[in-house]
């Protein structure tokens, strides 16, 4: 286990906590499985730790080859300017289901659960709740302190930059 992943660990259980205590209070709230508007619209390719990278080739891992083909794919669309908004090549657009769920990186655990002080909520819907008043009674979480810990996790890289190594490193050691 690599020495910064009982930090990721630590900070995914801080994370979902917070987003168990909003659910409770709000069993309607917008971000659930089948809302991928953010998964469509990300501002850039997603930046991952090396511990985020870790998790997440697990979940890589046990997908299909058709899958793993279908994210390559995507992955190389990306290149490495991708027109914007950036659809997440993680995302199954047949279901607006992540492919790796439940290995997914801090960014999508937090998305719609924590604000980030200078740049608002980012989605859409979930501002036009606050304007309207309606989730005046949620207690956000602070994405800036989010930040903060990952910065302790070490370097970030782009999504397609780990992918893209990983892809290099397998086709290297796969047999003849």
């Amino acid at each position: 286990m690599p020495a910064d992943r009982p930090g990721l660990v630590q900070l995914h259980s801080d994370i979902d906590f917070r987003v168990a205590d909003i659910r409770a209070v709000h069993p309607d709230w917008l971000c659930a499985k089948g809302c991928a508007t953010c998964c469509r619209r990300l501002a850039d390719v997603p930046q991952l730790t090396a511990a985020e990278w870790t998790l997440l080739q697990e979940g890589l891992a046990a997908l299909s080859p058709q899958r793993l083909q279908d994210i390559t794919a995507a992955m190389a669309t990306l290149g490495t300017s991708p027109a914007r908004p950036v659809t997440c090549p993680l995302l199954d657009p047949a279901t607006d289901a992540c492919l790796v769920y439940v290995h997914r990186p801090v960014a999508c655990r937090s998305y719609g659960f924590y604000a980030q002080r200078d740049k608002g909520l980012y989605c859409h819907d979930i501002e036009a709740h606050v304007a309207e008043g309606r989730l005046d009674d949620v207690v956000w979480g602070n994405h800036d302190a989010i930040d903060q810990r990952l910065a302790k996790l070490g370097e970030s890289r782009a999504l397609t930059a780990w992918f893209t190594e990983w892809q290099q490193t397998t086709d290297n050691a796969a047999p003849c």
